[in-house]
């Protein structure tokens, strides 16, 4: 049996249908997060209502960006994390130092993203309240 993934690595998907097959397989990784991983379900919950949220709290076009950017941080760390999880449990289930370290800095990354999410909707929050 053949991995769908296998097609992207061929020489002839070039152009629009490599583009379409990299798409799926995106769709497939958002798909999957969601399923397995109940840190990334709160995580894009939080950020379907922080998303809107940004352009009522946001002054500026350059605030609400840098809103959204923060809340897709969050989203790319939990993903990333995810990957390192999934590949680390994959290899085995005995325990390792290394796959220790690779989770715990998968964990750091989303540890940091939510760090900068809140030094960035904290304040801006705070102030959209105080009016």
């Amino acid at each position: 049996m053949q991995d769908s993934h296998d097609a992207m690595s061929k020489p002839g998907k070039r152009g629009l249908a490599r583009l379409v097959a990299a798409t799926r397989h995106s769709a497939d990784g958002f798909a999957a997060a969601w399923r397995n991983e109940e840190a990334f379900r709160l995580e894009a919950s939080l950020a379907l209502a922080f998303v809107p949220l940004a352009f009522f709290v946001g002054e500026s076009l350059v605030h609400q960006l840098l809103l959204l950017v923060v809340c897709a941080l969050v989203i790319l760390a939990e993903l990333v994390n995810t990957a390192i999880e999934t590949v680390v449990d994959r290899i085995g289930p005995e325990q390792h130092p290394l796959s220790g370290q690779a989770k715990d800095i998968g964990s750091a990354t989303v540890f940091v993203s939510l760090a900068l999410f809140l030094a960035a909707w904290v304040p801006s929050l705070w102030q959209w309240w105080q009016g």
